[in-house]
């Protein structure tokens, strides 16, 4: 059996030993881990010059427009302002309050004996409408004249308005005599506040008929025995 010395095991040895270094291979895997960390963030660069490119693209897209948005965003306020102000105007226009009818239901109820000397009419900022009715009453009793003229104004206005109030703000006797139909006439001089809503009013409800009055009084009274 053939004997083989090998001369060189201690170069061999040492030179293994070299290979297997823990700082030399420490040192190869921070190398490894540091280039893989340098594709990791040249990746993430170049992701964020992307997407950069793509931010100034918009921004100069955007640059074009945004006159064209502000003008058309300042025109529909303008026209929102013109909206508002016609749904005002037309609210104005619906409950506007109309005096022609009013003054027919004044004519209408105003007597011979009765003289009208002025008319004075407000509409307050909630559309109550305020009048003031001045003139002179000539009758044998004038303040018995006048009372009259205010209830039936009264009558009158609550057909056709709600929250009616007919009164008098001062009625007082004249020493003067007035010329009615040529006969000399004691006369009073009277001022009537009338105060109303312009809505209709409530319609009112129907007195039942008698019969029907009668057939369920009969309905509710027990039979006899």
């Amino acid at each position: 059996m053939a004997l083989q010395l090998n001369l060189l095991h201690e170069e061999f040895k040492e030179e293994r030993q070299r290979k297997r270094d823990p700082l030399k291979l420490g040192l190869i895997a921070l190398g490894c881990f540091g280039v893989i960390l340098f594709l990791y963030y040249a990746w993430n660069a170049y992701g964020t010059m992307q997407i950069r490119s793509q931010l100034n693209v918009a921004q100069a897209e955007w640059a074009k427009v945004e006159p064209q948005v502000t003008a058309a965003q300042n025109r529909a306020a303008e026209l929102h302002q013109i909206i508002d102000s016609t749904k005002v105007l037309d609210a104005r226009i619906e409950n506007r309050f109309y005096w022609a009818p009013f003054l027919s239901i004044i004519s209408q109820s105003v007597a011979p004996n009765i003289q009208l000397t002025s008319l004075d009419g407000t509409i307050t900022d909630s559309g109550v409408i305020s009048v003031s009715l001045e003139g002179l009453a000539a009758a044998r009793e004038p303040r018995a004249a006048a009372e009259e003229l205010r209830q039936l104004l009264s009558e009158q206005l609550e057909k056709h308005y709600s929250e009616v109030k007919v009164t008098f703000k001062n009625l007082e006797d004249l020493d003067t005599l007035l010329n009615l139909a040529g006969v000399p006439t004691a006369s009073a001089r009277f001022v009537v506040n009338m105060i109303f809503n312009p809505k209709p009013a409530a319609p009112s409800k129907k007195p039942e008929s008698t019969k029907e009055n009668q057939g369920k009084e009969a309905k509710e009274k027990p039979a006899a025995k």
